[in-house]
């Protein structure tokens, strides 16, 4: 039991180097969190900061990991064109772009008065 649920890690931590190795924007999205957590520690963030910084990039990273699974379900079973498969891809993709904006909203808030 304790073997499966390690394992499990491993699965995940393969999903996510694959989706770095596959996806463009999930590789703009890690350069940001790199330059964001290098931004908290350079304007000593505050631990409330700290948190709402986590969760506007966990989000960002969530929504785009199952992005590119919808895109990757969708592109198996609907080789070819279908509104629906088009539709399931622009509703993930509508995901990422709320998350981003949200982030960038969080990024705003905390970093622009410490700038000014």
């Amino acid at each position: 039991m304790l073997r499966k649920r390690i394992a499990s890690f491993g699965h995940a931590f393969r999903g996510v180097g694959a989706a770095l190795h596959s996806e463009v924007h999930l590789r703009f999205h890690a350069v940001a969190t790199v330059v964001v957590i290098g931004l908290g520690f350079y304007f000593d963030i505050t631990r409330m900061e700290w948190a709402l910084v986590a969760a506007a990039v966990g989000s960002v990273w969530s929504a785009e990991l199952v992005n590119t699974a919808v895109e990757a379900v969708v592109d198996l079973v609907s080789p070819d064109y279908h509104p629906l498969a088009g539709k399931a891809k622009d509703v993930a993709a509508a995901a990422v772009l709320l998350a981003a904006l949200g982030a960038l909203v969080v990024g705003l808030l905390i970093f622009v008065p410490k700038l000014i």
